[in-house]
């Protein structure tokens, strides 16, 4: 497989991510600009500023939303909180929740109506696992956040006989799987989900990208920083010996990395990178390399969110 730009199947957007963007397009379209996010919709500096572009405004706080507005929440989900500030304003809200995202807020909602503690295993200050801890509001029971080990020790359970772990969906299944065994060592007793909390397209990524990594020397992983899932596949394909670098675009592709030439070369996207990007890159890379694109064989994936249905004849 010498010489070759190999192209990791799957790549790029998931159907979460597709249908979060379809939700702020539609919405401008129906309504006009200016249309209110709270947070970035999705972890990928080329698809927010295009829909900036187009009259999105991403919003931190519902304070700076006005009455009688249009607001969406993110793909990452909101507290309960915010979901209850927002219903008590003027406003017309529109959930862009990735439903993998919604399915841990109703296991939590549900264990929290129960008074059970709740491990949730995530990265602190991201906004999809501060929409789940917001999810909890039973002070008869509690839910913390364990990010490693070390955090995972220091826990102080109240029933262990009672205690239930969920996961932020898009963490490595790897730092996932050695935490979660972490957590049996220490609580024999704890129970998790029916079916793992890591959504489909971070796992069908990841295993793709272990599956070439050992055939290529190294990887450009097309995705934004603000990305867990985009991070995640760097870190593994470096984790298994290859050479990986994170691009938002062709422009922060180095030539230096492909000096000397590698024997061949993996290219991935994060569930928030569009094909735009992806093309761009494999084209850059086509002019450093010399090289030419291969499609990998890979997991075809055809699930569909579908929009709300009173956005769905606006365009």
């Amino acid at each position: 497989m010498t010489g070759r730009i190999c192209l990791v199947n799957p790549r790029g957007f998931c159907a979460g991510v597709s249908r979060a963007i379809s939700i702020v397009d539609n919405a401008l379209a129906r309504f006009g600009a200016p249309v209110y996010v709270r947070h970035e919709v999705v972890h990928n500096r080329y698809v927010v500023d295009t829909l900036r572009q187009k009259g999105a405004v991403f919003i931190e706080e519902l304070a700076e939303v006005p009455d009688g507005a249009v607001l969406i929440f993110s793909a990452h989900g909101v507290p309960m909180a915010v979901e209850a500030e927002a219903k008590s304003r003027n406003l017309t809200v529109f959930d862009a929740t990735c439903p993998l995202v919604s399915k841990v807020h109703v296991e939590v909602r549900a264990l929290s109506k129960r008074g059970a503690e709740v491990i949730m295993i995530g990265h602190r200050f991201h906004p999809e696992v501060e929409a789940t801890l917001g999810q909890y509001d039973n002070p008869d029971g509690g839910i913390y956040l364990v990010e490693n080990e070390d955090d995972a020790r220091a826990l102080r359970i109240r029933d262990p006989a009672n205690l239930y772990y969920v996961t932020q969906t898009t963490l490595s299944i790897t730092e996932s799987r050695n935490l979660v065994e972490c957590l049996r060592a220490l609580y024999p007793q704890i129970h998790g989900p029916r079916k793992n909390d890591i959504c489909y397209a971070t796992q069908n990524r990841q295993d793709a990208v272990r599956k070439l990594a050992h055939e290529v020397e190294v990887f450009v992983v097309v995705g934004s920083v603000t990305s867990s899932n985009s991070n995640r596949l760097r870190e593994l394909a470096e984790s298994c010996g290859c050479r990986a670098y994170l691009v938002d675009d062709e422009s922060q592709l180095d030539e230096n990395w492909f000096t000397p030439p590698p024997a061949s070369v993996g290219v991935t996207a994060g569930a928030s990178a569009p094909d735009i990007l992806i093309e761009q890159v494999v084209e850059r890379l086509r002019i450093i390399t010399g090289y030419e694109p291969v499609e990998m064989q890979g997991i075809e994936e055809n699930r569909n969110f579908e929009i709300p249905k009173e956005l769905r004849t606006a365009q």
